[in-house]
């Protein structure tokens, strides 16, 4: 697993204005699982270990190959992205089958000893179970808020929300991804299941991440790279998972901290320690932008530009906030 910063110019900024002894931006983890073949969900290849570490994440990121190069083989013998997306849709499709008849079986048997409750769980289980029968992922599917809660207890596979990270040829990366061929099809795929996609060459950004920043600025402005790779692909993974970012300024520290979209004030006090939560008063809040032109937290009280904001407050994503709490 790797703990990766997530870009956010703001806190340069911040910290040049406040001087901090430290900077801590928030961060996303991936963890990087093996890619398995045909039968994974009956143990070929790293089988019931890849599906384990699966139901662990929140979101799928789906690398899919893209580029023909025959220094670099495929396990398949040929390239063709949407068969390689499909043989993983139909695995994770295949192990929530299992895991929903298990369950099923169990609530039919509950269900038939005057287990009242099970009835309806019966019920909800065979509507899943019929979408996965028909091939349909999950997180396609329109589903109600009680058929998600009793999806989310089984942990099911094909629910998580999917990212396809499509590994393209450093020769394309400076096309619009709707004008390659090998793009068209997956674009089509993602957009039928409500899926994300983001086009990166993975070359490039192994030549990037060999570079110092100004080298790093230079080279993408030569090949017409506004942004690298590795920051649209945590873009991506923000809005895929519907996440913002507020900071703290408490010295000696300036922080970043993730929370999802829709947080109130008390529940993003406790991101940063329980007590917080517990002990809430209140929220000193200002937009990152008028805390810049401001100049400083002090100045921008002064003018008035500073928010206090009680226990229904929802953050917004760049928020600048002081938290007030007694325990």
């Amino acid at each position: 697993m790797a703990s990766v910063p997530v870009p956010d110019a703001s806190l340069e900024v911040l910290a040049g204005m406040v001087k901090p002894e430290k900077v801590t931006p928030t961060t996303l983890d991936f963890v990087d699982i093996a890619g398995l073949v045909k039968g994974a969900h009956k143990g070929e290849g790293l089988g019931n270990k890849f599906l384990s570490h699966i139901r662990e994440v929140d979101a799928l990121l789906h690398t899919v190959r893209c580029f023909i190069d025959e220094n670099v083989s495929h396990i398949e013998g040929c390239i063709d992205p949407v068969r390689d997306i499909e043989t993983v849709n139909l695995e994770l499709t295949l192990a929530d089958l299992e895991s929903v008849d298990r369950r099923l079986e169990k609530s039919r048997r509950q269900a038939r000893v005057g287990e009242k409750k099970y009835l309806r769980e019966v019920e909800i289980l065979e509507k899943i179970r019929n979408e996965l029968d028909r091939g349909h992922a999950l997180r396609s599917v329109e589903l109600t808020e009680e058929d998600k809660l009793l999806a989310s207890e089984l942990f099911l596979l094909t629910m998580k929300p999917v990212l396809y990270v499509v590994n393209i040829s450093e020769d394309d990366i400076q096309r619009p991804p709707e004008q390659l061929d090998c793009m068209k099809e997956i674009i089509n795929l993602a957009g039928s299941e409500g899926s994300g996609i983001i086009p990166i060459s993975a070359k490039i950004e192994e030549e990037l991440a060999q570079l110092d920043r100004e080298e790093r600025l230079m080279f993408m402005q030569e090949l017409g790279i506004p942004q690298a790779g590795m920051e649209r692909l945590v873009a991506s993974c923000y809005k895929l998972l519907g996440l913002i970012s507020f900071i703290t300024i408490k010295l000696p520290e300036v922080r970043a901290w993730t929370v999802p979209a829709g947080t109130k004030a008390p529940q993003a006090a406790g991101r940063i320690h329980t007590d917080f939560e517990r002990g809430f008063i209140c929220a000193e809040v200002i937009t990152y932008g008028l805390l810049k032109e401001a100049g400083s937290f002090v100045k921008a009280k002064e003018k008035g530009l500073v928010r206090q904001e009680g226990r229904d407050y929802i953050i917004r994503d760049g928020d600048v906030i002081l938290f007030k709490f007694n325990v």
